[in-house]
């Protein structure tokens, strides 16, 4: 017979409670039914015990990081701030041992930052929570860091963005070992889909690195206030008291973005909000956040938040419907 395929769960101490269990639900729960062997999913003990979730539920974790080092599939699960800026280096070790060897190396959420500090993602495609991007993006300059995605499969690399990520790339491991059918099917025992459209860019509020406290900030809340004209860079520039080129410049410096990126993400938003809280319609909302037609609201809602603005709206809409 087959010998089940070994998953190794890496256990750091006070884990995030949601990261953990997705992986034990689809990993750990036996579906032989659906294909047999299923997985054998392993608890391995990343520091010495006691090991507890962020909650203080108690994690027995039986398995060291020699059953990791050699296991089939290693996850790391997302991790508390001190773990991500300070991993311990046996588990750095055994994750290097484990990717030497073959295995197929996975995080969720912000276990991306203990794969970045063992070296693995260097010159790869890796993802992580969107509000971590901007700072594990800082933190290793060597990765191709993209924030808009649920997940990225980079072959024997595998990362997911926040939370609910999570379930859309054990999903999609359990599909690319077992095919469509069975994933479809595990993701219908746990009632989810087995796939989502577009990525956590949708998820996401725009932010802008620098922008609370600054010296830009009147001229922000006056454009803020005015979206639905046709606002120019000449014209905050004029605003600003500066030249087109040294507002530009500053603004960059100051906040990360180009003026004309900051003024489209702002509409973004407007666009959202009204999306999400009213029935108008799409003509009249693309006037109030000042994209002037539908067309052009739906390219760049599309390109800041990867899905249409009827999506959108699908998806977040409140109240009655």
């Amino acid at each position: 017979m087959k010998s089940p395929h070994v998953v190794a769960l890496a256990v750091t101490d006070a884990m995030p409670v949601f990261e953990f269990a997705v992986p034990c639900e689809v990993f750990g729960v036996d579906r032989s039914d659906l294909a047999d062997p299923w997985y054998d999913l392993r608890l391995c003990a990343a520091v010495p015990g006691p090991l507890r979730t962020t909650l203080g539920l108690r994690v027995d974790a039986p398995y060291g990081l020699d059953e990791l080092a050699s296991a089939d599939t290693v996850v790391v699960a997302a991790c508390n701030r001190p773990t991500q800026l300070r991993p311990p280096e046996p588990l750095l070790d055994a994750l290097r041992r484990a990717h030497d060897r073959g295995a197929r190396i996975v995080s969720i959420c912000s276990g991306a930052y203990l794969l970045a500090a063992a070296g693995l993602l260097d010159g790869r495609r890796a993802t992580t929570h969107w509000m971590n991007a901007v700072d594990f993006a800082h933190r290793f300059p060597l990765v191709r860091v993209d924030p808009d995605v649920l997940y990225t499969d980079d072959g024997d690399l595998f990362t997911s963005a926040g939370t609910g990520a999570s379930i859309d790339l054990c999903l999609h491991l359990v599909r690319l070992d077992h095919g469509t059918a069975v994933a479809n099917e595990v993701a219908r025992r746990m009632v989810v889909p087995p796939h989502r459209d577009g990525g956590q860019a949708q998820y996401a509020r725009p932010v802008t690195r620098g922008e609370p406290h600054c010296d830009l900030s009147p001229l922000l809340d006056w454009a803020r206030g005015h979206l639905d004209r046709p606002l120019t860079v000449a014209e905050l520039a004029h605003r600003a008291h500066l030249s087109p080129r040294t507002f530009a410049r500053r603004f960059r410096d100051t906040l990360g973005t180009s003026p004309l990126q900051w003024l489209v993400e702002q509409r973004v938003r407007v666009a959202q909000e009204l999306l999400e809280t009213t029935d108008e319609p799409v003509e009249r909302i693309a006037r109030v956040a000042g994209f002037g037609s539908p067309v052009s609201l739906r390219r760049h809602f599309r390109r800041v938040t990867s899905v249409s603005p009827q999506t959108y709206r699908h998806v977040f809409r409140t109240g009655d419907r």
